[in-house]
């Protein structure tokens, strides 16, 4: 997981990721968006190849962005957390915008 706090232009986001027995609340500082996907620290471990559906709720505009991806890597051990990878999958043309756009900004330099 980046170190580095990952603001979004309209402010901080929250991100929903859920699978049919797992679901996890992400803050806006657990994520950093990808172009083509995010990365997260999770305190359960998720299989490869897992398929989850991703919510992210923008506070700035109330807007929900909806889509589905797969989990493409996951390193780590129950006592540090998980490094969970995903990639997008099936995006609407407005959602990788949105999303694209949050990846092309930069972050916060570190503290």
């Amino acid at each position: 997981m980046s170190a580095r706090k990952a603001e979004r232009p309209d402010g901080s986001a929250q991100v929903t990721v859920e699978a049919r027995e797992t679901q996890l609340a992400l803050p806006p500082e657990a994520v950093v968006f990808r172009k083509n996907g995010i990365e997260f620290l999770s305190p359960t471990a998720l299989p490869c190849w897992t398929e989850m559906t991703l919510t992210v709720k923008s506070p700035g505009d109330k807007s929900r962005i909806s889509c589905t991806g797969v989990v493409v890597s996951c390193l780590g051990n129950r006592h540090t957390g998980y490094h969970i990878s995903m990639v997008f999958t099936g995006l609407s043309r407005q959602a990788q915008s949105k999303l694209s756009a949050w990846a092309s900004y930069p972050p916060e330099p570190p503290a």
